[in-house]
């Protein structure tokens, strides 16, 4: 006997009509480089191919992605919900301002890493998957900015992490195994808290949607246990920025692997820290980012003087960017400490100045190894006269991250001066400008020593290598990074204007919450 028959609407429940082709550029900037590090992993006895086949996925990339950005700045956030439920049930990509510019700046420096590896990368490091964890760690990142789902946000960095560790022991030499151990202790540590934290939060407010989070939180009752959880969220994600007093690890562990998984590593994996602080404080915890707010501004300040005093200890140039790295760091903290739309305008403006100069100065530090067979100031000498364009790239280099005009760091260090100035912490702006001063100091001493001063018996210049077949490989991304770097300080609006609406949307996350579950929410 037929049982009873039952009408069900689905439309109340799933998605039941197909996605338009544009939609499907939010999950692009994951699908793509994920496919390419498996394609990779087949094809890893064709070093060549290899590196072809990840410059050709990482150009591709940029363009999708500068496709995404140019939409959702049209025309406001996106989502994608996997498996066709629909949100707060489905998993779903949500792409706002926000992650559309940090995803695009990812894609960049992917591109050109992917160009500098062709002249660094050699055969062995080919072989055991070097292709493969580098598609990955750009699979995590953008997995990480594009994310709707906090648990999600937690399984994209696990899969940066377990990607950096294969990038970081590539190679097997002791220095890289002793600093893949320090690098992965903390960050290891990191995981857990933000896995605990995000385990409470979902017992107290039943959900892991981040727009379904940011609405269930304003209608907790005030005796609800949140305070123990932001804490945890913001060790988890100050460990995971290297901010005071658990920045140890970063310059212990960023000057061992090749050049260009540290430039990569430098450029990026701090910043997705920074991006869970700004989603996850900013948007779905407010009262609690104001409550934890003085904590953060010290964290900032002294992340900032750590920073610029320990680049100023150093005489090994790779160990002196990693603390470049920390200070940078410390600005984003003032930004979001401070909380106002001008601040974490500010903020996401160094971010991305950050991302592409530290980038490129750690591209630089290799071609110091290149010319001169060292990056220590000990012994590197003559840079100048042995390769104008590089020395002349250097400075344009230095100046930027010192926050000097024409450059990309001087308008976001301004953003965040004005802001703290009108939030009565005018210290804290004092702090931002000095420990600038010393960060240019510390450039300044690697310009004098390692570029200026004459070629000493110690170091002879290794011209052979400044003028071999694969000079274009490794100062090629220099020049064109270099040359965003010099573009974004003499014409600021487009990202100004990109990073205020980021720091609105935080602020307000009303167009982004509709965007995700729909008018009235669920």
């Amino acid at each position: 006997m037929a049982g009873p028959s039952y009408s069900v609407d689905k439309a109340q429940a799933m998605i039941v009509e197909p996605l338009a082709a544009v939609d499907w550029l939010v999950i692009a900037p994951v699908a793509l480089p994920l496919a390419g590090g498996a394609l990779c992993l087949v094809l890893r006895s064709r070093g060549a191919l290899q590196a072809k086949l990840t410059i050709l996925i990482m150009g591709l990339l940029v363009l999708l992605n500068a496709g995404l950005f140019g939409k959702v700045a049209t025309d406001g956030p996106m989502i994608m919900a996997m498996g066709n439920w629909l949100p707060p049930f489905a998993i779903v990509f949500a792409v706002d301002i926000l992650g559309a510019l940090l995803a695009l700046t990812t894609a960049v420096v992917g591109l050109v890493g992917a160009i500098y590896a062709s002249a660094d990368i050699d055969i062995g490091r080919r072989r055991f998957g070097f292709y493969t964890f580098y598609l990955l760690l750009i699979t995590g990142v953008s997995g990480a900015f594009l994310t709707g789902d906090i648990f999600n946000l937690y399984v994209w960095f696990e899969v940066l992490l377990i990607a950096s560790f294969g990038l970081l022991i590539l190679g097997g030499e002791r220095a890289q195994l002793d600093g893949a151990v320090k690098y992965g202790v903390l960050n290891l540590l990191a995981t857990t808290f933000f896995l605990i934290a995000v385990g409470l939060l979902y017992g107290l407010v039943g959900t892991l949607n981040m727009a379904d989070i940011a609405l269930s939180l304003q209608t907790l009752s005030p005796e609800a246990p949140i305070a123990a959880i932001t804490v945890l969220f913001f060790v988890a994600f100050a460990m995971k920025a290297a901010a005071f007093p658990l920045n140890f690890w970063l310059p212990a562990a960023y000057h061992t692997p090749r050049i260009v998984v540290a430039a990569v590593f430098a450029g990026l994996l701090t910043k997705v820290g920074v991006y869970a602080l700004l989603r996850v404080f900013v948007m779905l915890l407010p009262a609690s980012h104001v409550d934890l707010s003085t904590v953060i501004l010290w964290v900032g300040v002294l992340t900032m003087f750590v920073g610029a005093f320990g680049a100023l200890a150093q005489t090994e140039v790779r160990r002196l960017l990693g603390f470049v790295v920390i200070g940078g760091i410390g600005n984003m903290l003032v930004g979001i400490a401070i909380g106002s739309e001008g601040a974490l305008a500010g903020t996401v403006f160094y971010a991305v100045h950050s991302i592409l100069v530290m980038t490129a100065l750690y591209f630089a530090a290799g071609g110091m190894e290149r010319i001169a067979g060292s990056s220590s100031l000990h012994s590197a000498s003559g840079l100048y006269r042995a390769d104008p364009m590089f020395a002349a790239l250097f400075l344009v280099l230095a100046f930027a991250v010192s926050g000097l005009p024409p450059f990309s760091g001087f308008w976001p260090k301004v953003m965040l001066v004005r802001a703290s100035v009108a939030a009565d912490v005018g210290w804290a702006a004092g702090a931002i400008l000095f420990t600038g001063l010393l960060t240019t100091i510390a450039m300044a001493r690697i310009w004098l020593l390692a570029f200026w001063r004459e070629a000493t018996q110690e170091a002879p210049i290794r011209v052979a290598n400044v003028d071999g077949d694969n000079r274009s490989a490794w100062l090629g991304p220099i020049a064109i990074l270099a040359a965003i770097i010099f573009v974004l300080g003499v014409l600021p609006e487009g990202i100004m204007s990109a990073s205020l609406a980021g720091a609105e949307a935080l602020l307000d996350p009303a167009s982004y919450v509709e965007t995700v579950l729909g008018e009235g929410g669920r």
